[in-house]
């Protein structure tokens, strides 16, 4: 798909973090892009950057979703492109036990569902809905191409560590629903692939010690730092404007493979 003014955009989590980066991309490339996210103060800030609109969206709540698609639609028109970056990153092991005094509890099941709710439920109440909308539209090639998505799971959809049971489920369904969506929306001409992204610059990462971030760099194999926010909406807008590229998964991550902490 060729990305020009003629085509519009809606990002998930596009506040922050990966999500801003892939909006900036985008709109560098004169796509008209609309921004979901809860963080209202950096969300308006970055459609004021470019020119885009912003939409209070919370990925969870079904009302929520179909008024943020409603309003960018209203803005710049059906969308062709979708991705998807919203998510959290929950960590607590499958049985906890208190230091003091050795007693044991279970994994906080409220924690879990919450994951699943908006890593992977959200990613596809999005994706399902605006799908709908670019299934109606007409080809822009002679191949009949409509529209692409693009989801974000986790190299964690592989290979999870400890405490990362309700991360790994959230993001492995993400990777899992990949090919099966894209073989329904095949008759629609409509794109689906999804990035694994490894440890990666982001404002939850900044948040840590520098020690921490470097003993983070230095488990990648190569180049030994961080992914940067950039390299992941490069990826984005490749599988975006690749068209024989569908129904894939991509690891993008220095090769690192993740051990058990």
């Amino acid at each position: 798909m060729i990305l020009d003014n003629t085509v519009a955009a809606v990002v998930t989590g596009g506040a922050s973090g990966l999500g801003a980066a892939t909006v900036r991309a985008l709109s560098a490339k004169g796509v008209k892009v609309a921004i979901f996210d809860l963080n209202a103060e950096a969300g308006e800030a970055l459609a004021g950057e470019i020119g885009g609109v912003f939409c209070a969206v919370d990925v969870t709540n079904e009302e929520s979703v179909v008024a943020g698609f409603e309003k960018a639609r209203a803005a710049h028109g059906q969308e062709r492109v979708l991705v998807n970056c919203a998510g959290i990153a929950p960590a607590a092991k499958t049985v906890g036990r208190n230091r003091e005094t050795g007693e044991t509890r279970a994994h906080d099941m409220a924690l879990f569902e919450k994951a699943i709710a908006i890593n992977l439920v959200g990613s596809f109440r999005c994706l399902s809905k605006a799908a709908a909308g670019m299934a109606a539209l007409d080809p822009v090639d002679a191949a009949g191409s409509r529209g692409v998505i693009v989801n974000t799971a986790s190299v964690a959809a592989q290979d999870g560590q400890i405490g990362q049971a309700a991360y790994g489920a959230s993001k492995g369904g993400v990777m899992a629903m990949t090919l099966p969506v894209a073989r329904d929306l095949m008759g629609d001409g409509i794109r689906v692939n999804t990035i694994l992204p490894g440890i990666f610059e982001t404002p939850m990462m900044a948040g840590m010690p520098q020690t921490v971030q470097d003993a983070l760099a230095a488990m990648v194999p190569f180049p030994k730092r961080l992914g940067k926010a950039e390299e992941y909406a490069k990826l984005a807008l490749f599988m975006i404007e690749h068209d024989y590229l569908n129904g894939e998964s991509i690891r993008l991550d220095g090769a690192i493979r993740m051990g058990p902490k």
